[in-house]
């Protein structure tokens, strides 16, 4: 028996819901009791009904694309976060648009005032709905009023998602990363195993997440030894900081016995340098990372790191942008928790090491 494709209307009067509740339910919001969910899906079902994506996005005013606003895709840690919030969207029916300021990195591009202002601009010409903001601008540790300005107002029409660090004044929601929690981690492996002159390189200044990451390296360092300043290396995050940092330690002779890298990208960079010099990783310094990007497993040596776990983060950020775009209420506290975790390989010199799972 065929049936007549009902309106969403229709599915509502039947349902004994909201018009609005039914849109809900069909851009799988979380914002909907069990009990009417399932009125509508039996509704849904009993009469095959195949939603217009034209009629959907006219009841719901919604387009059913997000954007992602990133300082450098070509940047392994944005790379792996955007391949897993688009993998998440995809599964919501969002699509994403990408907007790639190239505000840091090798191809980073100088200008006078900030170039995210005016990618605000195109989003809100794109009638997006919802925003991922990536790194940027906002990870600075002073943020400039236009700035400031510019992304609370965008923040007033268009919800928008920090994955960052909070900053005061700023309206949108932020997902924390618990950087202070990872560095420990990392931090105390390499003490447990019995190394005392530990340095740290990599990582941008005056960048909140440098900062944060420093600090707590510095904190938990100084309770079992001291804190040399002079090994503490602050230039970018790439893989050329890593080599350029290993080569001022050497050449100052300053060289300790054990590092942690800003990030995979930056220990890479390592041990080309100390391969250069003729030196060897674990065996004349130990070098560790805070952030984990893919392919740890297949680097030489293998990279004991801290998985930050993107696919939850993605997870979180996105149940967190939907929840924004049904309601004002204040998001559940668990909602935003989540924790990095050790991974041990053979860069750090332990003996006890996972090792390559295929």
């Amino acid at each position: 028996m065929t049936h007549k494709n009902l309106t969403i209307k229709e599915i509502a009067q039947r349902s004994g819901v909201s018009i609005s509740t039914v849109s809900r339910v069909l851009n799988n919001s979380p914002s909907v009791s069990n009990e009417k969910r399932e009125k509508i899906q039996a509704v849904i079902h009993e009469n095959d009904y195949q939603p217009s994506m034209v009629a959907r996005s006219m009841v719901s005013k919604r387009t059913h694309t997000l954007a992602i606003i990133a300082p450098d895709i070509n940047n392994p840690y944005f790379t792996d976060l955007i391949s897993e919030i688009e993998l998440i969207a995809n599964q919501s029916n969002y699509s994403i648009l990408l907007f790639n300021t190239m505000s840091a990195g090798n191809r980073k591009v100088e200008t006078k005032d900030s170039i995210e202002i005016s990618v605000f601009k195109s989003i809100l010409e794109k009638q997006v709905d919802g925003i991922f903001i990536l790194g940027g601008d906002i990870d600075k540790e002073d943020l400039s009023e236009s700035y400031l300005t510019a992304l609370n107002h965008l923040n007033s029409i268009i919800p928008v998602v920090v994955i960052g660090q909070y900053q005061n004044g700023v309206n949108c929601h932020f997902i924390d990363r618990n950087l202070k929690y990872g560095v420990t981690l990392i931090t105390q492996h390499l003490l447990s195993l019995g190394y005392r002159d530990i340095g740290f390189i990599g990582g941008e200044p005056k960048i909140k997440i440098t900062t944060e990451r420093v600090k707590a390296f510095k904190e938990i360092l100084s309770l079992y030894s001291s804190v040399n300043e002079e090994t503490i290396i602050l230039n970018d995050y790439y893989a050329k900081d890593g080599y350029q940092a290993i080569k001022l330690l050497i050449e100052k002779n300053i060289l300790p016995k054990a590092l942690v890298a800003m990030n995979d990208q930056v220990a890479l960079g390592a041990f080309r340098a100390l391969n250069d010099y003729h030196l060897s990783c674990p065996e004349d310094i130990a070098i560790v990372s805070c952030d984990a990007f893919p392919d740890a497993d297949f680097q030489t040596p293998r990279i004991t790191n801290v998985n930050q776990h993107n696919h939850d983060l993605a997870q979180v950020a996105l149940t967190t942008l939907l929840f924004y775009l049904d309601t004002t209420e204040i998001l559940p506290e668990n909602m935003s928790q989540h924790l990095p975790e050790l991974v041990i390989r053979e860069s750090c010199g332990s003996k006890n090491i996972g090792g390559l799972k295929l």
